[in-house]
């Protein structure tokens, strides 16, 4: 062992434990969520401390001491802003406490806006995969679709959705295929970037030693343009993914559904649940951040036996 190896291991070795947890990735991550969760409590104080005066005004009590106005603001049966623990709460009654098939079942809600992220997320995924092929190989498609494409994501989602919804309602097409279509509408145009971009990566060179061996367009499409857009396209689908889940639950609010996060989230407004709300959001984000992480895990799984490093 060299004099450079023992001084660097003995250095690493009198590290304090503070010192070696925040070397690596989880103490950063640990101080980041921290200073989020004391940053909402603070939140969560002043915003609902106006009301818990009020209250206190009105029931004719005087000279309330900070900890007590404190514990009052963070247990407010509506607040104005619900406490991380509050949130926490409702998730557990909500999930743990409800059976999978219950109206009031968080689980229950996330299934069925799970399963119209799913479906537009396939159908945008496809979608956006055979509109880059096209706009790759045809230099018309190349200057005629591709600015369209580029503006219907210029259209604000929530003007469009209504229209999409009564559209396919009226033609007799009700339930999840409605909600998949404001997802599709939202995730083929990450994916149609992404993979344009992909299938034009290949160098000249690589391109020119297809044409050497006589390979016809589509041999060069399965053989070469594929396997280099690869890492392009699970990047875009990662952006896909999350945002099939934001069209799931944006569909769901203009047409009174009953049912998945956006009725939660709807409900929850009507009749001034914030807890609810908050907790629906929490959810979401979850789901979204698995969605994220299952794509993720693919991706690193086919790359490497693709022989693609990482």
């Amino acid at each position: 062992m060299t004099t450079e190896a023992m001084s660097h291991g003995g250095a690493s070795a009198s590290l304090n434990p503070f010192s070696r947890l925040m070397s690596g990735t989880a103490g950063p991550v640990i101080v980041v969520v921290a200073v989020i969760f004391a940053a909402w409590y603070v939140a969560a104080v002043l915003l609902n401390t106006p009301f818990q005066r009020d209250t206190y005004e009105r029931a004719g009590q005087e000279n309330v001491s900070i900890a007590r106005l404190i514990t009052d603001t963070l247990a407010q049966e509506r607040p104005v802003m619900p406490a991380p623990h509050q949130v926490a709460v409702e998730i557990w009654k909500t999930t743990a406490e409800k059976k999978v098939t219950s109206k009031r079942s968080l689980v229950y809600h996330s299934g069925i806006t799970l399963s119209s992220t799913l479906l537009g997320f396939l159908i945008g995924t496809t979608l956006g995969i055979g509109l880059a092929v096209l706009i790759v190989h045809s230099r018309v498609l190349d200057k005629s679709l591709m600015p369209w494409i580029i503006s219907s994501q210029t259209i604000p989602i929530l003007a469009i959705a209504p229209m999409i919804i009564v559209v396919l309602n009226a033609i007799g097409i009700t339930g999840t295929l409605p909600k998949a279509m404001i997802s599709t509408y939202l995730s083929f145009f990450p994916v149609t970037v992404g993979m344009v971009k992909g299938l034009r990566s290949p160098e000249i060179i690589q391109l020119d030693l297809m044409k050497t061996y006589s390979a016809s367009q589509g041999q060069t499409l399965l053989k070469l343009r594929l396997p280099s857009a690869a890492p392009f396209l699970f990047a875009s689908m990662k952006v896909a993914v999350a945002a099939s889940l934001v069209g799931a639950i944006v569909g769901e609010l203009p047409t009174g559904a009953v049912a998945g996060l956006g009725a939660r989230l709807l409900a929850g407004s009507y009749y001034g649940q914030t807890i609810q709300i908050w907790s629906a959001l929490i959810v979401a984000a979850v789901i979204a951040a698995s969605l994220v992480t299952i794509v993720g895990v693919s991706e690193r799984i086919v790359l490497k036996r693709m022989g693609m490093a990482q």
